[in-house]
């Protein structure tokens, strides 16, 4: 008995000096390209885009991310869940509710980043109802500041690739227009359909055409999109923590009244 209860003791004290399986990144920080639900909508604009952009983030850096993004209304309490939402759409958007002002608050309070992704601009980047109302409805939410250009020195354009050309379906303008709050990003306004140029099938075929540059400006939008999903991730690129989780309590801000 005491041989068997010795064994049994030495057995668990081994088990406990076995060095304990780390923790992925993955398992806590990979890229969620969430889509973001408001009023009637029921879907992204551009379904397929969700999982190519996290396959391209895969595929070109060591950052991982979900294969299948998900998607959450603005009035439900998951909307804190994680760092990053993907508005877009073509029809104009419904005045948001009382709760989808607060919830999408409270996002915000949390250092979150939106990016408003008008899928219905014009070939010649002219913005849809969509781009106009959401705007609109975005300075409800945040009454407290307003968009601004972002120069090429913002460290957006260079967390992984030197974005020299802003692109996605369409050309665009040729700045990209941001909310900023406590020196971070907090909405950017894409005027480009970002994820248009993203959109491929199941069989490996793109979807739409990129007007008027083709293959290249495609190119350029999937580095913008790598470029934003590298910020989100990021807690402090300019300390060199580029691969860090993000860790939203981190970039907390004070509540918008």
């Amino acid at each position: 008995m005491k041989r068997a209860l010795l064994l049994l003791l030495l057995g668990v004290a081994l088990l406990l000096l076995l060095p304990k399986p780390a923790r992925a990144f993955g398992d806590v920080g990979a890229f969620d390209p969430r889509v973001l639900l408001v009023g009637s909508m029921t879907g992204a604009a551009r379904p397929s885009a969700p999982a190519r952009w996290s396959w391209e983030l895969v595929q070109r850096t060591s950052a991982p991310a979900r294969f299948k993004p998900s998607q959450v209304r603005a009035d439900d309490p998951s909307i804190v869940d994680g760092p990053f939402l993907w508005l877009s759409g073509k029809e104009a958007l419904q005045p948001l509710s009382p709760q989808e002002i607060a919830g999408l608050r409270k996002f915000f309070a949390l250092g979150g980043l939106l990016l408003v992704d008008d899928a219905g601009v014009s070939d010649d980047g002219h913005p849809s109802a969509f781009g106009r109302t959401a705007r609109e409805q975005i300075a409800r939410v945040l009454p407290d500041t307003s968009p601004i250009a972002l120069g090429s020195d913002h460290v957006l354009f260079k967390t992984y690739y030197l974005a020299r050309r802003l692109e996605g379906r369409v050309r665009g303008p040729k700045t990209l227009d941001a909310i900023v709050r406590g020196g971070k990003v907090q909405v950017l306004f894409s005027s480009y359909d970002l994820g248009g140029a993203l959109a491929r099938s199941a069989t490996g075929v793109w979807e739409l055409p990129v007007v008027p540059g083709g293959d290249v400006q495609r190119e350029h939008a999937i580095r913008l999109a790598v470029n934003i999903a590298m910020y989100v991730l990021c807690s402090n690129y300019k300390d060199d923590q580029v691969h860090a989780p993000f860790l939203m309590r981190r970039r907390a801000l004070p509540l918008v009244p």
